[in-house]
This record gives structure tokens, sequence and C-alpha cells, in this order.
């Protein structure tokens, strides 16, 4: 059994997978903020749906809290924004794809962030990833690509084909440990 140890949720460590949401508002005056006495508004990213995308709102409720990671899924054409809403976290594990050309996770890198409501994560198109929920239900506003939730449905309701998206469980790679998220 290989245990996953739980990491705070920190912009250089999250870098190689993509950006950390909830910044606090800058006080130097950048162009893309604002700050008055009523209220404050500030740049985060630049969401990238990828070539002929749209961006698309969903609001996504995680009940996952077995902890075991099994699986994971990659978004290929579009960056992947979730951010908790309803004052619980989430476990957001990722990893990198091989570089081997494969398109397969690179399991030996798996990490595990710690993302609480307030902030938020946004991977890179190819990150693999997986959410699960200490508590209960979370209820996460996620921002993705339109084609890519439409396809990944058909796929999970009717086992069409997904291009968009790849979902691999960890027993099709050969890794016969268990991977656990540290409590």
């Amino acid at each position: 059994m290989r245990a996953l140890a739980v990491e705070a949720l920190d912009a250089a460590a999250f870098e190689p997978f993509g950006w950390v949401l909830g910044m606090a508002c800058p006080t130097d005056g950048t162009a893309t903020s604002f700050r008055s006495p009523g209220s404050d508004f500030w740049h985060q990213h630049d969401f990238d749906p990828g070539a002929g995308g749209t961006t698309e709102v969903l609001w996504v409720d995680y009940r996952n809290s077995s902890r075991q990671v099994r699986a994971l899924e990659a978004h290929w054409l579009t960056q992947q924004a979730i951010v908790p809403l309803d004052g619980r976290e989430i476990l957001h594990v990722v990893c990198p794809t091989r570089v081997d050309g494969s398109r397969l996770p690179e399991v030996s890198q798996l990490r595990c962030f710690r993302v609480a409501s307030g902030q938020g994560l946004c991977m890179r198109p190819g990150c693999w990833h997986a959410s699960f929920v200490l508590q209960r239900q979370t209820t996460c506003l996620m921002l993705t690509r339109g084609s890519t939730t439409r396809e990944l449905v058909a796929h999970l309701v009717s086992g069409a084909p997904a291009v968009e998206t790849s979902i691999v469980a960890l027993a099709a790679l050969g890794d016969t440990g268990e991977v656990w998220i540290q409590p």
C-alpha cells in the first residue's frame, strides 16, 4: 500500500499542474483590480477552453470519501477549474502525463492538495486528477469546456467514445500497489 500525503494548496507546489485561485486582492493598484468601501474585484486567471471551445460553468457535487485512488481522468483540450463553494474542502489528487507520448498518467508523481472553501485551482490540459471529500458532499463551481462535458456524459452513460477526456484505472496501468490518501 502506498500512502499519499495531503499538501496545503500553494501556488509554487501546484504550478506543474496549473494555477491556484483565491489569492488576495492586490494592493498595488493593478489595471485589473479595483478596491472600494463597497466591494473589491481583481483578476485571477485567464481561463482557456482550448481552440474553438466555449467556457462552461458547472455545479459539481463531490461525494467520494473513500480516500483510495482507483482511477484518474485527464482532459486534453481544456483547462479545468474547481472552486469549493459550501464551506467544505476537497482533496484533489493530480499527476502529470508521462513524457513517453503514451498519454498515460505518471503515477509515481501523484500528489494530493487540500482545497479549502474560498480557494480554487485551475488544471492545465492533460493534468490527470481525481477529487475526494472529507465529509459528506461538497458542492463546487467548475469551469470547463462545454464539448468536453457533453462528450464525457455520453461516455459515462452509454459508453460512447471519448476523445477530449481519458479515464484510466490504476490497476490497468499495472500498478499493483493501492494508493490511499493519508488522513
